[in-house]
């Protein structure tokens, strides 16, 4: 009967605990302010809506000297996600990743990119529910000196009041699961994601 007991009170503050913890993950993922900033280089996350408008966007203002584009299908043309008006940044500034096929991928190629074109300074953006695992992820790709700002965006699939919708509860809650599990990882392999050094 006591081990019961004990078993139970175990079981009850994992709960809290992670009760908490999402609570904090939903939090600051919709506390999270778009920045416009000037950087060296804007990255996008393809495959959400809106995130390659609001890079391009940003780009066309002068806000980076280059615009990654990571994730991007192999049958997609860079001429139909950017096409230079009068006053655009050149298209030889804009780059196509067409290799990576999830987050982690995304990380990896990403920095490889970052790396080859001397990037110091980074602008991401993603999903608002996908921005602060994106983040990590790119966080522990990249050398400790080069700065991410995270940016979201909004999509229609999440809603603030996200304890009344049942898909915006699961789709929170899967990216906190996700999150937890590589945020675990990088405490035991900090620096498993970079590259060795020369």
């Amino acid at each position: 009967m006591k081990i019961l007991k004990a078993l139970l009170s175990m079981l009850v503050i994992v709960l809290l605990v992670v009760t908490a913890l999402f609570v904090d993950f939903t939090y600051k993922t919709f506390s999270a302010k778009p920045r416009s900033m000037d950087v060296d280089a804007i990255v996008v996350l393809v495959g959400g809506k809106g995130r390659v408008e609001e890079g391009v966007r940003l780009f066309r203002e002068g806000r980076a000297k280059w615009l990654f584009l990571v994730g991007v299908d192999p049958s997609v043309r860079k001429s139909d996600l950017y096409r230079q008006r009068p006053g655009d940044p050149p298209p030889e500034r804009v780059l196509l990743e067409k290799a990576s096929r999830n987050t982690l991928e995304n990380a990896l190629y990403g920095r490889d990119l970052l790396q080859a074109h001397g990037v110091r300074t980074v602008l991401l953006i993603t999903s608002r529910y996908h921005l602060k695992r994106a983040t990590l992820l790119l966080r522990n790709a990249l050398p400790p000196q080069v700065a991410i700002y995270p940016h979201p965006v909004d999509s229609a699939n999440i809603r603030q009041n996200w304890w009344y919708h049942v898909g915006t509860f699961r789709l929170l809650f899967s990216e906190f699961y996700k999150y937890c599990l590589f945020r675990g990882f990088f405490l035991f392999a900090p620096g498993e994601l970079r590259p060795l050094a020369p």
